[in-house]
């Protein structure tokens, strides 16, 4: 995996500009922050965080994958103002889960999530290298 950031541009915080990768690609659908019997346990938005992205790491278990080889995010806020003013938690509960992986990324506030209770979705990219 490659990192891309354009000469002289200022290094993002916690995302990268571009990734470029080779191999088997695996497509994660969003995930939200319930368990695996499709139960929301907390209405705290870093737990529900921390949860899609635990949601995530298991999908990409399942292709031989892990979080090291994620090359694309994209997180779905019902409040933008609950993820920042939650963003020491929501970085901590990140880098427990993922690492120090800092995969391309978007993140976007929507006005509803198709689960009412669900405050965050997350869906990810990744990539695996051959051999």
């Amino acid at each position: 995996m490659e990192i891309l950031q354009p000469p002289g541009w200022k290094r993002p915080k916690g995302y990268s500009n571009g990734v470029a990768a080779s191999g088997r690609m695996v497509f994660v659908a969003g995930q939200i922050g319930w368990n695996a019997d499709e139960e929301i346990d907390s209405d705290d938005f870093a737990d529900q965080f921390r949860q899609a992205l635990a949601n995530i790491v298991a999908v990409l278990a399942e292709a031989g994958a892990g979080p090291q080889h994620i090359v694309r995010m994209t997180m779905y806020f019902t409040d933008k103002r609950d993820y920042l003013d939650r963003l020491a938690e929501v970085g901590a509960a990140y880098r427990e889960t993922i690492g120090r992986n800092y995969p391309a990324m978007a993140a976007v506030e929507v006005g509803a999530l198709m689960e009412d209770r669900a405050k965050v979705e997350i869906e990810a990219t990744a990539v695996v290298p051959e051999g």
